[in-house]
């Protein structure tokens, strides 16, 4: 690279945190979130309705509650660790030709300020990394879409390379079998729980192609007419890291977590597998949340404790979670190497 020539820049983005766990702070966060007509999918009246009337006003003080259990002294766990990521990841690229920024699709730092930090530079080019494994239109679509609204309005519009999912990387896959074999040394475990991130089963029928998915078996291969399908990833997922781990595949279960309201949702449940690995007399499980890179109020107070709560009143007796990537050296590899293979 020529000395004069611009740097590359980086824009890694997460989903996004309250301010605070203040009240007033989570419903502002859950307005801006569930306004976005991805990840509500309804005609923007009904959805402002549903939002601001109801959702927002009455889901808030209870999610608040639940933040207040998440956060440390560092403040929120998806915040820090997404910190953590990009400064390991500016220590192992070359500073001569890269400049790299955070943001949050929802709150701060903003994908606007994120994007001006990196035009400040004066970057040629710029990466997009939405920080989700697997392809979702109402995450890693949702960031490309807020970046391509943005830059439509810029009268100069750089070179941009967006990164759709990395769930087959090696790298990604090797990070999580570490975690797993840290976690597996504290015990022999019956069941192994692959949890991820549920949507509505009406946002995967929306991007089938030609009518494939039925989700359903249509999920058990991978290809070119579901490499986009959520539902086929997470099995997908599951499957490359059973593979690595060498878990026994009868012993291996995937599931969806986190519904909202009462549109079917992909399926199986994860708190329905739970009761069904109860009535098996299942004592010992071990979950992994693959879904999440960081840390956050889904892995550690929706799975690691309110689910392993409802496991052991059904007779459970281990409910252990594999922390997320949060910033392990060779998931910081990974985004090293998913950013300078677009360079």
């Amino acid at each position: 690279m020529a000395k004069n020539s611009g740097k590359i820049g980086v824009l890694l983005v997460n989903l996004g945190t309250p301010d605070s766990t203040a009240t007033g702070d989570v419903r502002k966060y859950l307005r801006e979130f569930l306004m976005d007509g991805r990840v509500i999918d309804f005609p923007l009246i009904p959805r402002w309705m549903l939002v601001n009337l109801i959702i927002a006003p009455f889901r808030a003080p209870k999610s608040a509650n639940e933040y207040r259990k998440l956060f440390t002294e560092r403040g929120s766990p998806l915040m820090f660790h997404t910190q953590d990521l990009k400064d390991k990841l500016v220590q192992k690229l070359d500073p001569e030709k890269y400049v790299v920024s955070m943001a949050m699709r929802y709150q701060t730092p903003s994908i606007e300020n994120g994007l001006a930090e990196l035009m400040k530079a004066k970057v040629k080019k710029i990466i997009v990394l939405p920080l989700f494994p697997q392809y979702a239109s109402a995450s890693n679509g949702s960031v490309i879409d807020k970046v391509m609204e943005i830059a439509q309005g810029w009268q100069i519009i750089p070179e941009f390379s967006f990164i759709s999912n990395f769930l087959e990387h090696p790298l990604f896959l090797q990070a999580w079998s570490e975690q797993g074999e840290e976690a597996m040394k504290k015990d022999e475990y019956d069941r192994y729980v692959f949890s991820y991130h549920g949507l509505p089963e009406r946002q995967i029928r929306k991007g089938s192609v030609e009518g494939y998915c039925q989700l359903g078996a249509c999920c058990n291969k991978y290809g070119p007419k579901n490499q986009f399908c959520y539902r086929a990833q997470c099995f997908q997922t599951t499957r490359l890291l059973t593979a690595k781990l060498g878990l026994p595949e009868d012993k291996v279960v995937t599931c969806f977590q986190s519904r909202l309201g009462n549109d079917p949702w992909i399926k199986p449940y994860t708190d329905e597998v739970i009761k069904e690995l109860a009535k098996e007399g299942v004592k010992k499980v071990l979950v992994f949340s693959p879904a999440f890179v960081a840390d956050c109020l889904e892995t550690t107070v929706e799975v690691a404790e309110e689910y392993k709560e409802k496991f052991e009143e059904l007779g459970g007796e281990h409910w252990d979670l594999v922390p997320s990537l949060n910033s392990n050296d060779t998931w910081v590899d990974c985004v090293k190497d998913l950013v300078e293979s677009r360079s």
